[in-house]
């Protein structure tokens, strides 16, 4: 039977959570309306599992987590929110949420997600995913661009948008030749010496 801290602002949902998980052969240790709350009541209770909203008043998840994997690194944190902006998902995952889910993800969705978590798997809902995905293509394209010049940026730029070395050259106003010792330097410092495979990271694909 897995022990679990319900923390949210939100009585129904806290309720709602309660009978569902109780259900279902777990024990709710606890229910907090913020993190703070949550903390006090780790002081006298043990649990394996937390499930945590973001946006509350009073100390809000993200710092919860954090104090979380410092003072209960074992308990497993499962993030239930509406929120899943850029920096909501970075935030929770960097301070060490094990999963994340949406809190319209229903019933058999926060079961399986809790079953994962105490089995060492992370879930994420498929929303967040796909903009962690999103967020990590950005990134390696932005580390890519990072070491080059001006104008190899802009052969770069070139290059993802499918244009051949001709085409590049008559819109720089440059030899086909400049263009090949620009883009023979572009592999150099990518790593990446396929121009199919650099035209898809440049491109975020």
């Amino acid at each position: 039977m897995y022990r679990v801290l319900l923390v949210d602002d939100e009585n129904m949902l806290l309720d709602s959570l309660e009978i569902i998980l109780s259900m279902n052969g777990m024990e709710i240790v606890g229910k907090a309306h913020d993190g703070k709350e949550a903390l006090e009541h780790l002081r006298t209770i043990e649990c394996d599992v937390a499930l945590v909203d973001l946006n509350m008043k009073g100390m809000g998840g993200i710092e919860l987590i954090g104090y979380l994997k410092s003072m209960y690194p074992k308990i497993k944190i499962l993030v239930l929110t509406t929120f899943y902006d850029d920096k909501n998902i970075t935030d929770a995952i960097t301070k060490g949420a094990d999963g994340y889910l949406l809190k319209d993800s229903g019933k058999d969705a926060i079961l399986g997600a809790v079953e994962q978590l105490m089995k060492g798997v992370s879930v994420l809902d498929p929303k967040v995913m796909m903009r962690l995905t999103a967020l990590m293509n950005n990134k390696n394209t932005e580390d890519l661009l990072q070491e080059m010049t001006g104008r190899e940026r802009e052969v770069a730029s070139l290059l993802s948008k499918g244009m051949t070395n001709r085409q590049i050259a008559d819109s720089l106003y440059v030899s086909e030749g400049t263009v090949k010792n620009y883009i023979s330097s572009i592999y150099d410092k990518t790593g990446i010496h396929d121009r199919v495979k650099l035209v898809m990271a440049l491109s975020g694909k």
